[in-house]
């Protein structure tokens, strides 16, 4: 672990959390601690229960089992079991981002790029027409999206576009916490790489912590300071991503890593 991180307050404490599916174990005894400005990277096969993790970490998923705390601005570590559904909604539209897989989940298709930033500066407070524009602007130009293409629907861009833009859309709030669901899977090898070098630097930029899923270990290598891996629900092995990935202690993780190399 990096070593100003030892002595950082944790921004998300994880304790004995489980969520099941009737007698289908969906992920189960997850325990760790997330610091403010570190990446942890997900890894697993298919069915491992990293999606089921990572919507629970958000509760977009209520846990059956153990804690989620919250380090909250106002309150402190906070569990969010605790928190109302409008609170949470509060959280999800302000402090924390959460980027999906298919990015036309994450942006709503129908309004226009511009729009689709706009809402969530005009949920932290936002009013003023002209700044709430010139800022979707500014964030049109980080994400690498021509500033002609504000008043376009999000329905006339790329698929790589359009997960620029949700990138946008999600960090223009300035979150502490942002969820990435698998953000790579659904582009182009040529785009995926071009658009792992903007995430990289707007996450170090803007010192997000960051909660991602892959099935990919060179994009978990590539964004992870720190790695979980599981295998049916539950974490087999976890550590700093290079350490796990060139010495993985697991027979599971090693026959991931394997798999990868003989690709």
């Amino acid at each position: 672990m990096n070593m100003s991180l030892k002595h950082a307050t944790p921004l998300l404490q994880v304790r004995d959390l489980a969520k099941r599916y009737g007698r289908r174990i969906g992920c189960e005894h997850i325990d760790f601690d997330l610091y403010p400005g570190e990446v942890l990277c997900i890894v697993g096969e298919s069915g491992s229960g990293k999606s089921t993790l990572l919507n629970t970490l958000a509760f977009q998923l209520r846990p059956d089992e153990g804690s989620v705390r919250y380090d909250l601005k106002d309150r402190g570590a906070t569990d969010l079991a605790t928190l109302t559904d409008a609170q949470l909604r509060e959280l999800w539209r302000t402090d924390w981002g959460f980027v999906r897989q298919n990015p036309r989940d994450g942006l709503r298709m129908r309004v226009s790029a511009g729009a689709n930033i706009g809402e969530r500066l005009m949920a932290v407070g936002q009013r003023h027409y002209g700044d709430i524009r010139d800022t979707a602007l500014a964030w049109l130009n980080k994400v690498e999206i021509d500033a002609s293409r504000l008043d376009d629907a999000p329905t006339a861009f790329s698929g790589g576009m359009q997960q620029r833009l949700q990138i946008a859309r999600n960090l223009v709030t300035q979150p502490r916490l942002v969820f990435m669901d698998e953000p790579t899977a659904g582009l182009d090898v040529s785009v995926q790489a071009r658009f792992l070098d903007l995430l990289r630097s707007l996450v170090a930029e803007l010192g997000l912590a960051v909660i991602l899923v892959t099935h990919d270990l060179a994009v978990a290598r590539l964004l992870a300071h720190r790695l979980i891996v599981m295998r049916q629900g539950r974490i087999v092995e976890t550590g700093l991503t290079d350490q796990v990935l060139d010495d993985p202690q697991h027979p599971y993780t090693q026959l991931l890593v394997s798999s990868v190399l003989a690709a």
